[in-house]
């Protein structure tokens, strides 16, 4: 049974910076592409960062693009997200997810299998 569990949400003012973790449980991350996915209410759930399994890629999505970092640690089996100069538009629900054994990581949602339960990110003016 895999289970992926997010962490480190919050409130914070526009700014700020925060770091997400995802700890997953019955997988060896490091075999695996894990991305994190956002939603905002009433906007339809977008991609934010994803790593390959052993960092073989790295992508972020535009709006995030030099300010978010996502990063491994393999010793913990936790992938990370590093927001910085967080703003306002940044506020949603932010999800981990967890894609097939050896893959790069996608965009897409449809490409990961396991899901976590999103942490709550939100950013004050």
């Amino acid at each position: 049974q895999v289970q992926a569990v997010e962490s480190g949400g919050g409130l914070v003012q526009a700014g700020g910076s925060l770091r997400l973790s995802c700890v997953a449980s019955g997988r060896t991350l490091s075999r695996y592409p894990v991305a994190w996915f956002r939603q905002a209410p009433g906007k339809e759930r977008e991609f934010v960062a994803a790593v390959g399994w052993r960092d073989s890629s790295i992508s972020y999505s535009d709006s995030v693009q030099g300010r978010f970092t996502i990063s491994r640690d393999n010793a913990k089996n936790t992938v990370y997200l590093q927001m910085n100069s967080l703003k306002v538009e940044d506020t949603a629900v932010y999800f981990c997810a967890i894609g097939g054994a050896y893959a790069m990581g996608s965009r897409f949602p449809s490409e990961y299998g396991y899901w976590g339960q999103g942490t709550q990110v939100t950013v004050s003016s």
